[in-house]
């Protein structure tokens, strides 16, 4: 953990890494940031006490990880702006959409790593796909499981394609549930509650359920069948759900979802 890692974009997921880094003992003096933004350049410094710059230099020169946490629509301006000073280096990209194939033709290098983690990673609870080009050895792979163990879990994806359903799945997931979370919170309020008091049973029924379903060797269709007993509360509830088709309306969110990271993907990765 004591080589020079750079990160280029500094922004939340960013943060999220650097934290973990800094918390499992790497240095920040070790950490460098390519961060156009003056105000997130001095919350960095501030934060995490890492070197910042506007623009890439050859200060990269040093690094032997470079992360890209970089908007995909900036990604390849940002890579050829790079890689003068990084060929030499393992490349991690948080990047959304943006493959690796691309990648390799700006960055000049097949060391590429693909992740695509999720905002929990900010509380070190998140959970991230990744995909490894051939080019990097068995020695980089470990090399990212360590980065990423400082965010939460990891699993590793057979093909690069299977990205676009970890982000629809994993990497929006977080969306879904507070989108739940808004309406359990809101139906809450209407039917006399404070929004206080459904908040705070919202969001911990959720932590609840899925510390349960973690735990629990039952999948989560047994684990609902559990808590649906016939013709009481739950089983009224999950009734009107069928009814209105949203499991279905729910999936189709999904491939939507991964739809539109194949079109990111498609749009901004053209090298």
């Amino acid at each position: 953990m004591s080589e020079r890692i750079a990160f280029i974009g500094g922004g939340n997921m960013a943060q999220a890494i650097i934290g973990g880094l800094i918390q499992q003992g790497v240095s920040p003096q070790n950490i460098d940031v390519v961060e156009p933004s003056a105000d997130t350049r001095d919350q960095l410094l501030k934060s995490f006490d890492v070197t910042a710059q506007a623009q890439a230099s050859d200060a990269l020169t040093a690094a032997g990880l470079v992360v890209w946490a970089v908007k995909p629509q900036t990604f390849k301006d940002a890579a050829l702006a790079t890689a003068p000073f990084t060929a030499h280096a393992l490349h991690l990209s948080v990047a959304a959409g943006i493959r690796t194939d691309s990648m390799a033709a700006w960055l000049g290098s097949d060391r590429i790593v693909r992740a695509m983690p999720n905002t929990p990673a900010l509380v070190g609870q998140g959970i991230s796909g990744l995909f490894a080009r051939a080019g990097a050895s068995a020695a980089d792979r470990a090399r990212v499981e360590q980065v990423m163990a400082t965010t939460g879990e990891f699993l590793w994806m057979d093909a690069e394609d299977q990205l676009d359903v970890v982000t629809a799945l994993s990497g929006s997931g977080p969306a879904y549930v507070f989108y739940f979370m808004e309406a359990m919170t809101m139906a809450g309020t209407e039917m006399g509650l404070s929004r206080e008091q459904a908040h705070q049973l919202a969001v911990a029924t959720f932590a609840g359920a899925s510390g349960l379903a973690k735990t629990s060797a039952e999948s989560p269709q047994v684990l609902r069948q559990r808590v649906t007993s016939k013709g009481g509360t739950t089983a009224a509830a999950i009734a009107s759900m069928e009814d209105n088709d949203v499991r279905a309306l729910f999936i189709d969110a999904m491939y939507a979802a991964r739809e539109r990271a194949k079109k990111l993907g498609n749009e901004f990765g053209a090298a």
